[in-house]
């Protein structure tokens, strides 16, 4: 059961890094089309960097998934190994992936609600006056369109690899 939840966990930890590293690969274009579309609005580009909002793996966009990504392979490593460890930190780190894949897909769901709400926090008159939709539609439509398949896969992946990690848990 050791050996089940270990590749459970190497197929999230995979599914996490895949964050930071599409937005290392496409985070400048989305910036660009984000640019252009602010240009469009007849806003200042330089209200995103006044107000540190940016496209690319920077700050958490890599830590937070970076994390999630190391958590899981040395859990996974110790699985493999046969330490007992491994077992208490699947239920640890696999609950946490799975609860943090909520927050994620709550976050994407809800992607106009949330950015509207952040830039009231940021208190910014500029981004309050950004039409969110179109802005958010143009940074997105810099990434290709087999991201967002992608990133359907990779919630499956989190959900189910952390599911059938616990359930190899429980049965060890």
């Amino acid at each position: 059961m050791n050996t089940l939840a270990a590749v459970a966990q190497i197929f999230v930890a995979a599914a996490f890094a895949s964050i930071p590293l599409l937005r290392h690969r496409f985070g400048a274009a989305a910036k660009a089309a984000a640019v252009a579309e602010l240009e469009r609005q007849g806003v200042r580009p330089a209200v995103l960097e006044e107000n540190r909002i940016r496209f690319d793996a920077s700050g958490h966009e890599w830590w937070a998934p970076g994390s999630f990504a190391a958590a899981s392979l040395v859990t996974a490593a110790l699985n493999l190994a046969g330490n007992p460890l491994g077992t208490t930190l699947t239920w640890v780190f696999s609950t946490i992936a799975f609860l943090a894949n909520i927050l994620i897909l709550q976050s994407q769901l809800g992607a106009v609600k949330s950015v509207r709400a952040a830039f009231r926090r940021k208190g910014d008159p500029e981004l309050l006056s950004i039409e969110v939709p179109a802005f958010l539609k143009a940074a997105e439509g810099a990434f290709p369109a087999w991201t967002r398949t992608l990133q359907h896969v990779r919630h499956t992946v989190v959900f189910a690899g952390s599911a059938l990690a616990l359930t190899a848990a429980a049965l060890a």
